[in-house]
């Protein structure tokens, strides 16, 4: 196991202001319309994230919220982008739907060809169920995302995608109970009581050396994080797994997102990142 400290690489990621969130409607146990959000705060949290990225070499862009999309702020859902190719996302419930079109036109603006970009056929909730390693695609189904998604991204990629099986709804999607930590490596941790129990046993032939996270630390939505291969931004409840990934090297930055946590995400749901094409 390496311990020794690690080289990260720039990143480049597209977020979105939550000047509109609010929790109205729920659509997973995460979501209560009983309590309210406090928006001047989340804005406050979602802008001490952003500037982090930056502050530590990263590229932010940033995607207009649109009034009538309260959880734009999940940018990460928006899209899954491999070799800077664009796979749009196909929302399971219609209150989020329009966010789609939303991505897919900020793309298109934004120097993305017309051939690099796909609306999919199939349900997908872009990022939210894709995770993506130097050797694999990992991807989540069993609350959202369908499984001929899989299939749709594998020929789209023209990478091996893994179907892991979510079976909590707590962990809805698979960037709740699953961070990349270093993708060159194909290094990550995850709460295997997340997954179905074949899932689980694929993860731990494919991961034989993951970190492992506690219930506490998962039901912190500790693993909603994001790593440029050094620094692990996650949610600062989290505190199970700091020491953990410093014993790997790894540099962890704790967040305070607790009102976005409101409608259901942290650190990784509000980032998507955009990965360029590969050097051949």
């Amino acid at each position: 196991m390496r311990t020794t400290p690690r080289t990260p690489s720039p990143r480049r990621y597209l977020m979105c202001p939550p000047a509109h969130f609010t929790v109205t409607y729920s659509i997973n146990p995460w979501m209560d319309p009983t309590k309210p959000v406090d928006l001047p705060l989340a804005l406050a949290q979602w802008e001490d994230l952003r500037d982090r990225y930056r502050a530590l070499g990263h590229t932010v862009d940033l995607l207009v919220p649109d009034p009538a999309l309260p959880d734009m702020v999940f940018a990460a859902n928006g899209a899954t982008v491999v070799d800077g190719r664009v796979l749009g996302a196909k929302f399971a419930h219609p209150e989020r739907a329009a966010e789609a079109d939303a991505h897919l036109s900020w793309f298109r603006g934004n120097g993305w060809a017309e051939d690099a970009v796909r609306a999919p056929e199939h349900v997908n909730e872009g990022e939210g169920d894709f995770a993506v390693t130097a050797s694999w695609i990992l991807a989540g189904r069993g609350f959202r995302s369908s499984p001929l998604s899989h299939d749709e991204a594998q020929e789209f990629f023209g990478r091996p995608v893994i179907g892991l099986e979510l079976v909590d709804p707590r962990y809805y999607h698979l960037d709740t109970a699953l961070c990349v930590l270093d993708d060159a490596a194909d290094e990550i941790m995850y709460y295997p009581d997340a997954f179905s129990p074949g899932s689980r046993a694929v993860l731990a032939r494919l991961f034989p050396d993951a970190l492992i996270a506690t219930d506490t630390d998962a039901a912190a939505l500790g693993l909603n994080a994001v790593s440029d291969g050094r620094h692990v931004l996650l949610p600062q409840a989290a505190v199970g797994l700091f020491e953990p990934l410093r014993g790997r090297g790894f540099e962890p930055v704790g967040m305070d997102l607790g009102e976005l946590l409101k409608g259901g995400g942290s650190v990784k749901c509000c980032t998507q990142e955009l990965r360029p094409p590969a050097v051949s």
